[in-house]
Order: C-alpha cells, then structure tokens, then sequence
C-alpha cells in the first residue's frame, strides 16, 4: 500500500461561506480534517485605535461597523460605557426605545444567520424568506435613524429622536400600478408603532415557514445533528457566551443573570438546548426569535401609552433641543460647544457588556478627563468562539466545517476590528 501523507489546504480567505475574511489552513487525511487553524487580521480596520483619535459621540458610528448585522447593539454597549463613567441618567422611554431595537436588531441578525447557514449546508428558499421579513426590519431602522443598516441612533444619554409619526410609503412608478402600491402600502398607514405591531403580529407565522423548511428536514438534520459538538463545561473555558453556550445547554443570558435599562420588567424564556451540537444551536436560535418578539410587543405596547422625552436633560452630553438652540444664547453656546468640542468624560474606566445576538458583547473604556477615549478595548463574541474552531471541526469532513463555521455565526467585523 502506498503511503498517503497528510495535506494542507488553504480553506478561503475568499471562500464564499466564510461570512467575512477567514484563511482557514486545513490539515487533512484525505478528506477528514486533523487541524484546523484560523487566520485573521484580513479585515483589520482599527476601531480600538481610531477612537482615541475621535470624541466620544463621533466613535458612535464606527460601532456600527464592527458587527455589521447587528448594528445598534454595538452601539448600546458603547454608550452604555460611557453613561456609565458620566453616571447620566437614561430616560425611561428611551430605555425602552433601545431595547425594541435591541430586539429588532436580534431578529435581523438571526435572520440573516438562518439564511446564510441554510445556503452554507446547501438550502437556497430560506434565505429568500429570511431576506422577505429583513427587508422590513431595515425599514423600521431607515424610519427612525435615516439609515438602512448604520444607524448611529443610540446617544449617550438617550436615542437621536423619538419614534416618528409616519412610514415612508411606496410611490407608484412604471413597474407597480395603484392597485400593487394600496397592498404594499396597507401596513404603513400608521405610527412606526404600528407598523412593528403589525409585524410582530405576522412573524411567527413566517417563523413556522422556515421551521417547515428545515426543523424536520432529514437533509438539514443530517448535516446538523451531532457535528460540533461542545460539553458544557469546554464551553464554559472557551469562553462561549450568546446561543454557542445555551446551545450546549448552560442558561447564561445577561438580560436575565445581569439586566440592564427595562429587560427585568419584560416578560421572556431563555431557550437552551441539550447537546451542544450545530442542530441544537439552530433550534436555540429559532427559538430566540419568538422570544425577542414577545419582547418587541411588550415594548410597542409600553411605548403606546407612556409618552415622555428620549434625551438626558442634562446638556453638557445632550444637545438641546432645535427649538431651544435657536432661541436660546446658553442653548446655543452648549450646543456649539458639543459638536465641536465633545462631551468631557470624568477620568476612570468603566466596562459595558450587552446580550448581543451572537454572545457578549462588551466595551471597556478608559477615560484620562478628555473629550477622547484614553483607551477602549471591545469583547467580541465572535473572536472567542472561532478559537473552538480548530476543536469543534477534528474528525469531521471538509463540508463540516462550513456547516460549524455557519453555526458559529461569524462576522469578521468584530474579530478583526
């Protein structure tokens, strides 16, 4: 018998289910993987160091781009780290306005996940449907910030603005008639609030479609079920955090174990799965979906009937109101001396951690009394769990691999940084 020798094959940083720039250098026995060693670094932007080279408000929207599917989760962690060394109050309502787009952002991001791991394994129809619901979640950001995915709407202090009053509608053209505009436009005759309602009251359904789709596909099962298996307890010393360590079964969720703004006056589970392997990580996932639902009906509701500012009062981290500036001297002068100047932070350090969709995700951030950060420091969540992939793909074939890199639910922005 000829002697077969171990080959090395480089797995990207191209490859189109990488979800980003991964080099991964696969060590292999003819097709089963022995080693597998991530490269990173191909998409290194330097948030960390480009903020203390800007105010506390202008960083506001590089955080956006370190996780680019959950866009203003990011920034509620920044701005939470900040609040936190300024000890500014937050307005109630503006509280509960983050954590609705906390859970939107949750739901976005799940969404684009169950799609783009559907495709990975080889399922093309889920992320038609998937990108269906996207599309009007992206409409509710571009309603209340101006931007589809950026937001930059969470401020120290609060959120930009309130909930606006009206939708944007669809306008007739060349290729849609009255009659398709009045259908597209049915659910936009009302508040932003209506419309969320109105999808809230349509999602679960679309959620059935896609569990019809896949839960009890035998392909799907097949592909998922026992691959990437992690104990509870090597999840634990990884450093898992988010659905990779509920899915191995330990029910560790900041928004119950250490809330935050209103998550302890809402009402929602934590699902957590039994074997810790890439079809338990699915379900866990899916399941957070409904849940963040629940939680964005609460919040609409709540929102509804207790109107009331979005902004701290206190004006040398809020700009005053429009109105105020332009009639006022002092109004003027503070909000001058914000946009030019920036916000003063006490000296001190602070860390801010939120749920993310894909773990924890947390700030640590040093202030010399400056108007710029001395240092900060971000926890990705995605940078722990792509350690375990070298663990979690030995012993399984190539086509594993992208099915555990899909169940990881990488994206590079936030590993790179």
């Amino acid at each position: 018998m000829p002697e077969i020798k171990n080959y090395t094959l480089n797995f990207g940083p191209q490859h189109p289910a990488a979800h980003g720039v991964l080099r991964l250098v696969l060590e292999l026995d003819g097709e089963v993987v022995q080693r597998a060693d991530p490269h990173i670094g191909l998409l290194h932007r330097a948030t960390e160091k480009l903020a203390e080279q800007k105010t506390f408000l202008q960083s506001v929207p590089y955080m956006d781009r370190l996780d680019y599917v959950s866009m203003m989760v990011n920034e509620h962690a920044y701005v939470m780290a900040i609040e936190k060394l300024i000890g500014v109050e937050v307005p109630i309502r503006a509280q509960y306005i983050r954590v609705m787009f906390d859970e939107i952002t949750r739901v976005l991001n799940h969404l684009l996940w169950l799609g783009a791991h559907a495709i990975d394994v080889g399922a093309m129809t889920v992320f038609l449907y998937a990108f269906r619901e996207r599309e009007d979640l992206m409409d509710c950001y571009e309603a209340v910030s101006g931007a589809r995915m950026h937001a930059a709407y969470y401020r120290p202090g609060g959120v930009y603005r309130d909930l606006p009053d009206a939708m944007p509608q669809y306008q007739a053209s060349k290729l849609r008639n009255a009659r398709a505009m009045k259908e597209l436009n049915a659910n936009r005759q009302g508040s932003l609030l209506d419309f969320i309602e109105d999808f809230t009251t349509r999602f679960p359904k679309c959620i059935d479609e896609y569990e019809t789709l896949l839960t009890d596909n035998r392909i799907w099962k097949q592909r998922l079920v026992d691959v990437g298996i992690v104990t509870p307890e090597r999840a634990l010393q990884m450093g898992f955090s988010g659905p990779m360590l509920r899915g191995s079964g330990i029910a560790w969720d900041l928004r119950k174990k250490q809330p935050y703004e209103v998550y302890d006056l809402l009402d929602f589970d934590i699902p957590v799965g039994t074997n810790g392997d890439c079809y338990d990580r699915y379900l866990v996932r899916v399941h957070e979906m409904r849940e963040s639902n629940t939680i964005i009906r609460q919040c609409v509701e709540w929102l509804r009937n207790n109107p009331g500012p979005v902004m701290s009062d206190n004006h040398k981290v809020a700009p005053p109101s429009r109105l105020a500036m332009k009639t006022s001297m002092e109004e003027l002068i503070h909000h001058f001396k914000l946009f030019t100047e920036g916000i003063h932070v006490p000296p001190g350090e602070a860390y801010a951690a939120v749920e993310h969709p894909k773990g924890e995700f947390g700030i640590y951030l040093v202030s010399d009394g400056a108007n710029k950060p001395y240092r900060l420091k971000i926890r990705a969540p995605g940078f722990a769990h792509l350690q375990a992939l070298d663990e979690m793909s030995r012993g399984h074939m190539i086509a594993d691999v992208v099915t555990i890199i899909g169940t990881q639910d990488i994206v590079f922005g936030e590993i790179d940084r």
